[in-house]
């Protein structure tokens, strides 16, 4: 399917040309009446051309992506948002098993210390029950999230 100027542009479309325009409003490279003047005639254009030249003064607004998307596209996008998916669990579990390594260190130097002043008589392990079942949780956690499996490139 072929796009061109004359191919009518979606609400998609013009919501994602009013973020550009946004965006540049927001670094100064438009005035408020600019904008505002720019994004009334967003809203009552028709087509892919009309679109072009409410951004054709801007810099690094490229809408043949635009054009491409509504021409079928969205793998590439899905494919980024798996990616960004992957990279938040992945941060999410090593906050996690950082919290986990933080706290069962605090437990095992709270018992030692129990421990080492009262003789070198150590009581029983009870750390072990902080630190088994919470980490047991994230080891599952880990597993079942497919930490090791790369997300498609």
């Amino acid at each position: 399917m072929a796009t061109g100027p004359e191919m009518r542009a979606s609400d998609g479309d013009r919501d994602k040309v009013a973020s550009v325009l946004r965006e540049h409003y927001a670094q100064g490279r438009l005035t408020v009446e600019e904008f505002d003047q720019r994004l009334e005639q967003l809203y009552t254009s028709k087509t892919y051309g009309e679109l072009v030249t409410l951004t054709s003064d801007l810099p690094d607004v490229d809408l043949r992506e635009l054009q491409g998307a509504a021409a079928g596209r969205p793998e590439r996008r899905e494919r980024r948002e798996r990616r960004d998916v992957h990279r938040a669990q992945s941060k999410g579990l090593t906050a996690a098993w950082s919290a986990w390594a933080v706290a069962s260190s605090v437990n095992w130097v709270i018992w030692f210390i129990i421990g080492a002043t009262g003789g070198f008589h150590f009581p029983y392990p009870w750390p072990l029950w902080v630190m088994g079942p919470w980490g047991a949780v994230l080891l599952v956690t880990t597993i079942t999230t497919g930490l090791g499996n790369r997300p498609d490139r």
